[in-house]
């Protein structure tokens, strides 16, 4: 009877410490709302593996402190304690007990896995280009390109990942589910957005120098607001203004990862009041920051720089990369544009 009544007493201490852990766990590692429908099935695994935790830690520390409390030698004890040379039933039980459950969260992942991944009809295909430092979001099927994602709700979505430097990751946590961007592979990430709102895309992959500030909004809007987005972000560059143009080059060439508008400290010089600013280089010379020098550091960025700031962190092929949309746009508008040009008319508007 003695046996018995330990075995409730522990049994119960052990529920008891159980519980109060899983809402310990569930508190201290408080997920943000979920915005996705990968993101229940997510967090069910999350909610899985709290119990387990719970359970595991209430049963190995409730027996042994419950064993160092009641069953501690006395003052007046001085006999031996029971010769113990095993139990061969709980030696089998402590192996195969855990065995099928490391096997059984193994296969409750694979099973979410293929959940998550698999395809869903009607996907909207998005492109997602990342590069050092800031996100570039493409929509083939409108032909328009955007700096901010906007997804329309309840839509299935194909994420197309490349990345045109180093590694990067696509991440959005209330979404849940992550994917490395892989230079020269193309990542393929599943999203059905299903909450309204705001969100905020990171980088979870260490990138360089201005990793933290590799971010970028997303909105979750209903259908009718994502297709007046589309309608807004289509334009023709030959309709623009060079000073519009330029703007939207800043964002579209992703300048804005490393220079901003409002004089704050990035990887780069500030673009506020840049034009024809005196800038002191780092070999000790001044120069003015007219248009022969701007043009010359985007084409050649390590040849003067500017005090302060570090040598190779603005990519090599900006030059590539600009003649590439030039000729993109030339292509479908039948315009000639100078894109470096329009980047200094739109600095111009800086001094202002």
């Amino acid at each position: 009877m003695g046996k018995f009544k330990h075995a409730i007493i522990v049994s119960v201490l052990i529920l008891v410490t159980s519980a109060g852990l899983y809402f310990l766990f569930d508190w201290m590692f408080t997920l943000p709302e979920p915005a996705s429908s990968q993101a229940v099935p997510i967090d069910n695994l999350f909610q899985a593996h709290f119990i387990t935790m719970a359970v595991l830690f209430a049963m190995i520390m409730v027996i042994m402190i419950y064993s160092v409390v009641v069953f501690r030698r006395r003052p007046d004890d001085e006999a031996d304690g029971p010769h113990v040379h095993g139990h061969t039933g709980l030696e089998i039980a402590w192996t195969i007990i855990p065995t099928i459950v490391v096997v059984g969260f193994g296969v409750y992942g694979l099973i979410l896995f293929r959940e998550v991944t698999a395809d869903q009809p009607d996907e909207m295909v998005v492109s997602v280009t990342g590069r050092q430092w800031s996100w570039a979001f493409e929509y083939p099927e409108a032909d328009v390109r955007s700096a901010r994602l906007v997804l329309p709700v309840d839509q299935p979505v194909l994420l197309e990942l490349h990345s045109e430097d180093v590694l990067h990751s696509f991440w959005v946590p209330e979404f849940r589910v992550k994917q490395d961007l892989v230079p020269g592979s193309v990542k393929e990430l599943r999203i059905t957005p299903t909450e309204i709102g705001s969100y905020r895309l990171r980088c979870a992959e260490i990138c360089g120098t201005s990793h933290s500030d590799m971010l970028a909004d997303v909105e979750v809007v209903s259908r009718a607001d994502f297709e007046q987005f589309l309608i807004d972000s289509a334009f023709r560059y030959s309709d623009l203004t060079p000073e519009e143009r330029g703007e939207q080059f800043y964002v579209e060439l992703t300048c804005n990862g490393c220079h901003s508008l409002d004089g704050s400290p990035m990887a780069g010089p500030t673009w506020q009041g840049i034009y024809l600013r005196q800038e002191a280089l780092d070999d000790g010379t001044v120069v003015t920051a007219d248009e022969a020098y701007i043009r010359h550091s985007i084409l050649e960025p390590n040849a003067q720089i500017v005090q302060g700031f570090n040598p190779n962190v603005m990519p090599q092929n900006f030059g590539d990369r600009i003649t590439e949309l030039e000729a993109q746009i030339l292509a479908s508008e039948g315009a000639e544009i100078d894109v470096i040009a329009d980047l200094i008319a739109f600095m111009q508007t800086l001094n202002q």
